[in-house]
């Protein structure tokens, strides 16, 4: 289940990994729901579809993330529900998304989704 921070912005979603804590959560801002609920309006993408978000290593940049829609959910998959949105993820990435907020930003350096995770530290200057 999710639950909204009282007056925050934010959508608190329980990994129910066992042995997690509330800091544990994946967190996402309503503002990103908004623009994902926006997008399917626009793409007339089925109600059915789920959210998916996938994880890669992105070296010693930390990780790197995926989003997009899927209607299937695989064996190794997870379901998890932020208010009317139901995210899919692999047991895998359920992991590496612990404690990560996935937000909306529109600003003067441009527009998009972004993962913030408090633990992704870069641990050399190569960039990549």
């Amino acid at each position: 289940m999710s639950e909204v921070l009282e007056n925050v912005d934010f959508v608190k979603v329980p990994t129910m990994i066992t042995g997690t804590e509330e800091q544990d959560e994946f967190i996402i801002s309503n503002n990103a729901l908004g623009i994902i609920e926006q997008i399917k309006v626009e793409n007339e993408i089925p109600a059915d579809f789920k959210l998916r978000i996938s994880t890669s290593s992105g070296g010693c940049s930390g990780m790197n993330y995926s989003l997009g829609f899927d209607s299937e959910v695989n064996e190794n998959d997870v379901v998890l529900e932020a208010g009317k949105l139901s995210i899919v993820t692999d047991d895998h990435s359920l992991f590496y998304i612990q404690g990560v907020t996935l937000d909306y930003v529109d600003g003067p350096s441009g527009s998009g989704f972004v993962f913030n995770n408090p633990t992704n530290s870069h641990t050399c200057g190569c960039s990549h």
